[in-house]
């Protein structure tokens, strides 16, 4: 530290670090002045402005409009009374396996190794890791492959999905089922990321925007996917999860008034 040093009394250093403090600020000042130039150039490179973010198709209005169904999906993944968590999450993470795994399908021959030589979602790639946890970066249509065989293992595994009566969930149930709807929600941050177009081309987007807020909104009850690994998509979710606004209802035409004969008509019975 600056305070820990101190001068001798006859030294002649004092004139010196007097000269030294002037020239110091100097280069002080110096530095500042190159260092506000490279903050502007770094965010404008020769002072244009940078580069505008890719539009994303998926958020326009005229796609974000379209579901399959129009009623509140809240109300849907709320837990009945009558019904075993540890039941209707298995119930629910198996449908949503296989509906994910069908959308996906439908692109899959878009989805190549050429097209799709990482698993990306927004500007994010997504590395594949093994029972060893060894990282592996594979592409798109591997990774994939490795979620469905994953998944597909899980929830036929009549130890951890059991499916008979009286058969006990393991006590890792919670933590597999999050395993699985992380993965899941990666193959749909895909799906809209990288084959939207495709989507849209085979007129499937409603399918996949009802199935992706059927699915967000399921997550979100019961806490089975970290916030910081869905935010990339959060745009999205905002649009999809809110309930559509209902119809606007014809106005009403004006009943005319009853005829005076009308007026003193009795039915008899």
């Amino acid at each position: 530290m600056l305070s820990d040093y101190r001068s001798f009394p006859g030294d002649k250093t004092d004139m010196h670090s007097q000269k030294n403090s002037k020239s110091g600020l100097s280069c002080k000042m110096v530095l500042q002045a190159v260092g506000k130039v490279l903050r502007k150039s770094k965010t404008k490179p020769n002072g244009k402005k940078p580069p505008a973010e890719e539009k994303k198709q998926y958020l326009e209005p005229e796609f974000t409009k379209i579901r399959v169904v129009d009623f509140d999906l809240k109300e849907l993944v709320v837990l009945p009374r009558e019904i075993d968590l540890n039941e209707w999450l298995a119930s629910n993470t198996t449908t949503f396996f296989n509906l994910i795994n069908l959308q996906y399908s439908t692109i899959s021959e878009f989805c190549t190794g050429d097209t799709c030589q990482a698993m990306t979602a927004c500007n994010t790639i997504y590395y594949w890791y093994d029972e060893r946890g060894k990282k592996t970066k594979c592409t798109a249509p591997q990774y994939v492959d490795f979620v469905m065989s994953l998944c597909q293992k899980l929830v036929t595994d009549e130890e951890i999905f059991p499916t008979k009566y009286g058969k006990e969930f393991p006590n890792s149930f919670e933590s597999l089922v999050k395993k699985i709807c992380r993965y899941l929600f990666h193959v749909l941050a895909h799906l809209y990321w990288a084959h939207f177009k495709e989507t849209v081309a085979l007129d499937l987007q409603g399918h996949l925007n009802t199935l992706y807020a059927h699915f967000i909104v399921f997550v979100r009850e019961f806490n089975l996917v970290d916030p910081k690994e869905t935010c990339i998509m959060d745009d999205l979710s905002e649009v999809l999860c809110t309930p559509a606004p209902l119809p606007a209802l014809a106005p009403s035409t004006p009943a005319s008034a009853p005829s005076p004969s009308s007026q003193n008509h009795v039915t008899e019975r």
